[in-house]
């Protein structure tokens, strides 16, 4: 049996479909899992019942969202083709541009964070080309969608459409025209609405943080992301094994987070890397599917809080490597 607020729920949104007329009616009309959380919403949120009822009969089930929610390039692609994906010369050369336009805000997110500035302008540049892609999907069909349409992880984007409805309402953004990816990442910097609430800082002090437009909030909001999940500026983040067998004594990480050992414990049997790391850094140990052979990488904790933003080690790799390209770039461009 129904409870009586779903029931209730359900005959709001059946009066709206009759006062809407024939054909207006949404892809979610019928569906009680869209009910029973409507009803939590208002209870436990206090959101106005007719006004949710109202957007969930707007929005829209994206069968194109279903089909590239379950087909991610991290999953699907070897190394040396993910890498081919982001280390372009557009993506560097538009890196060292973004950077050389918003010094100034980047150097402040750099000051008041202690996080380099090429990892946050490679962060942008992975996720939308600099603020030129930041998604064409309307966040509401996207999470509505994921969470009422996709059992794998339901319970996940039932939590980030909560997210969004309250992001929304406190940032005073229109939750039935926002935009953004196939998942409901937001902004230049792709933030889920649950990273938005969490993370997002008003950087340019003007009382709203706004990812889409303000490139002070934007820049300062990847710097705080890295910032809470421990990055420690000045550590290497990376280094490449240039000799030595490192599988002899030593296995692959399975989530990167480095523990014990450290880069002077693969020094002492015979693992070089390039650049050289020091003795006392703690490592986990990386492989990576080149098109010949496997390359081999000694990460440290900064690699881990890139992931922290991604989980996939290619994504933090190529975040790295762009990094590094961008930052190469942009000193040339400034000599």
């Amino acid at each position: 049996m129904l409870k009586k607020q779903t029931l209730g729920t359900w005959l709001s949104i059946l009066l709206g479909t009759l006062v809407a007329g024939p054909g207006c009616a949404g892809d979610f009309q019928d569906n009680a899992d869209v009910a029973v959380f409507i009803d939590e919403m208002v209870d436990k949120h206090k959101f106005k019942r007719e006004e949710l009822v109202l957007l969930f009969d707007q929005a829209r089930k994206r069968d194109d969202i279903l089909e590239a929610i379950s087909r991610p390039a991290e999953k699907t692609k070897p190394w040396h083709e993910y890498r081919k994906i982001f280390l372009q010369p557009a993506r560097i050369g538009g890196g060292a541009e973004f950077w050389k336009e918003n010094a100034d805000i980047l150097q402040r997110a750099a000051d008041e964070y202690g996080v380099d500035p090429a990892i946050i302008v490679a962060i942008i540049g992975v996720e939308t080309r600099y603020g030129s892609n930041t998604g064409s999907y309307r966040v509401i069909d996207a999470l509505s969608t994921l969470a009422f349409e996709y059992p794998p992880r339901s319970k996940f984007f039932r939590s980030e459409l909560e997210q969004f409805l309250l992001l929304a309402r406190e940032e005073d953004v229109d939750r039935s025209s926002a935009k953004g990816s196939y998942a409901g990442a937001m902004g230049y910097g792709q933030f889920i609405p649950s990273s938005y609430r969490a993370y997002a800082v008003d950087f340019s002090k003007d009382g709203k943080r706004d990812l889409w437009n303000n490139l002070d909030d934007i820049i300062g909001s990847v710097a705080n992301y890295f910032h809470r999940h421990g990055w420690v500026q000045g550590t290497p983040v990376a280094a490449r094994i240039s000799s030595g067998s490192p599988l002899a004594h030593f296995q692959i990480s399975e989530n990167l987070k480095p523990g014990e050992t450290k880069a002077g414990d693969y020094a002492a049997r015979g693992v070089t890397t390039n650049p050289a790391l020091p003795a006392d850094m703690p490592v986990s140990l990386l492989k990576l599917e080149q098109a010949d052979a496997p390359e081999f990488w000694l990460t440290g904790k900064n690699f881990y809080v890139i992931t922290r933003y991604n989980r996939s080690p290619l994504y933090a790799m190529a975040v790295y490597q762009l990094s590094e390209a961008i930052r190469d770039a942009y000193q040339k461009t400034a000599q």
